[in-house]
C-alpha cells in the first residue's frame, strides 16, 4: 500500500520510513499536518500514519480535514501516540475520527497488526462503494437484482451477504408522505364508519 507518514522528528521519521518498507508499503514523508494535507491533494493515499504533536498542523487537525473531504474514498486513520496519553487524550481522538493508535517507540509487529486491519477495512469499504454504485434497483419497489436474475428487499439481499440484521423505522419525509395521510384517512374512515381504502405511496 502507499502509506503516507506524517512525523515532524526527522530520526522518528526515518525510522517509520524504515518499518513500512520492511513491511513491503511505499511510504510518502511528510514533516507536519498541513505538509500531509497538502500531498492529500495529489496523491492516492489509503492509510495515513501520523505523529500526534507536531507544529503548525498536529494529526488530529489533519484527521479532522480528512474526515471533512466530502464524495472521497475513506482514509484508514493511525496516530502515533506516547505510552502515557491519557483515557481523555484516546477519546478526542477517536471523536477526530481517528481509526487506530500505535505507541511510541515504535514496534514492528504492532504496526504489522495494524496495517493488517487497515488493508482489511479498506477493502470492505471498497466492496461497499461498489455495491452502491452498481447494485441494479427497482426504482419503483426498491428492490434489488441478485446475480440469479432474483429480485429480493434491500435489507435481505445485504442480509445474506454480510450477516447484517436491520432494524425498521420510518424516516421524516415518509412520516409526512405516507404515514400521516393514511393516518387521516383512517380517522375519516373511523368516523363515517365507513371502511378505508389506503393506497401506498412509493
Amino acid at each position: 500500500m502507499k502509506i503516507l507518514a506524517v512525523e515532524d522528528d526527522a530520526v522518528a521519521r526515518a525510522v517509520l520510513r524504515q518499518a513500512l518498507r520492511r513491511l513491503g508499503h511505499e511510504s510518502i514523508e511528510a514533516a507536519d499536518g498541513d505538509a500531509g494535507w497538502e500531498i492529500l491533494q495529489t496523491e492516492s493515499v489509503r492509510v495515513v500514519v501520523s505523529d500526534w504533536m507536531m507544529p503548525r498542523s498536529d494529526g488530529l487537525e489533519l484527521c479532522r480535514r480528512i474526515r471533512g473531504r466530502a464524495r472521497s474514498e475513506y482514509i484508514y486513520f493511525i496516530l502515533l501516540t506516547s505510552r502515557d496519553a491519557t483515557q481523555e487524550n484516546q477519546t478526542a481522538a477517536a471523536d477526530a475520527g481517528v481509526d487506530d493508535f500505535l505507541t511510541k517507540p515504535l514496534d514492528l509487529t504492532e504496526l504489522w497488526t495494524r496495517l493488517r486491519v487497515a488493508e482489511r477495512i479498506l477493502r470492505y469499504t471498497t466492496q461497499v462503494r461498489q455495491l452502491e454504485e452498481m447494485l441494479p434497483i427497482c426504482s419503483y419497489c426498491k428492490k434489488i437484482r441478485d446475480d440469479q436474475n432474483y429480485w429480493q428487499q434491500l435489507e435481505g439481499y445485504i442480509s445474506e451477504r454480510t450477516g447484517s440484521d436491520f432494524s425498521h423505522s420510518i424516516c421524516p419525509d415518509c412520516y409526512r408522505r405516507v404515514v400521516l395521510p393514511e393516518l387521516e384517512q383512517l380517522k375519516a374512515a373511523a368516523a363515517s364508519g365507513s371502511r378505508p381504502s389506503i393506497e401506498r405511496q412509493h
